[in-house]
């Protein structure tokens, strides 16, 4: 197929896609919220509650996070704090992993990362939001929402290969050969 032929089909494809996420935008909104507990978690700083991570937001995004030894979670993370404004600017937004406190800040600093991080060390909130395969833990996001004095969560997927959150990956696709099996490292030669 000629390069016009397969750009024009591509092209195609590309607006099937966005029409699919205008209906799972719709499906989205649609959705019956599912009220969470009051989670605590742990920081350097001491204990924070799920509801403290709003600030002055009225939605919050959590990234599930597998902490410092998953080199696809650095790399989501490494996306993250490039729009971590744009971000911010609309709802609140906070990494949670298995990692101790410290060991979340040190890796923080040695990445540059702008963004708070939480641990749910000792807590069940991970696999409570079904984070925790039995495998052991998994990347994804929740979206929260404060409703009067109660926190539901209105949203979450899962974090991938190939997913909506990590730009790289579309890149990729539009190489030949794809990702070729590529895989992230925490630094390159």
């Amino acid at each position: 197929m000629s390069y016009r032929e397969t750009s024009q089909r591509l092209a195609r494809y590309r607006g099937e896609i966005a029409e699919l996420r205008k209906k799972m935008r719709a499906l989205q909104q649609a959705i019956e919220p599912e009220e969470v507990a009051r989670y605590e978690f742990a920081t350097v700083q001491g204990k924070v509650s799920l509801a403290a991570l709003f600030g002055d937001k009225d939605s919050l995004f959590v990234i599930h996070n597998m902490g410092a030894s998953c080199p696809y979670c650095t790399l989501w993370a490494d996306g993250f704090n490039g729009i971590l404004p744009h971000l911010e600017n609309r709802a609140a937004f906070v990494i949670a992993s298995p990692d101790a406190p410290e060991t979340q800040e040190k890796f923080k600093a040695s990445r540059g990362w702008r963004f708070r991080m939480v641990s749910h060390q000792g807590t069940s909130f991970a696999a409570d939001m079904g984070y925790r395969g039995e495998r052991g833990w998994l990347p994804g996001v929740s979206v929260f929402k404060q409703r009067d004095d109660n926190i539901i969560r209105v949203s979450d997927t899962g974090l991938g290969p190939g997913d909506d959150f990590c730009s790289l990956w579309h890149f990729f696709a539009l190489l030949p050969e794809g990702s070729a099996d590529w895989r992230p490292r925490f630094s390159y030669p």
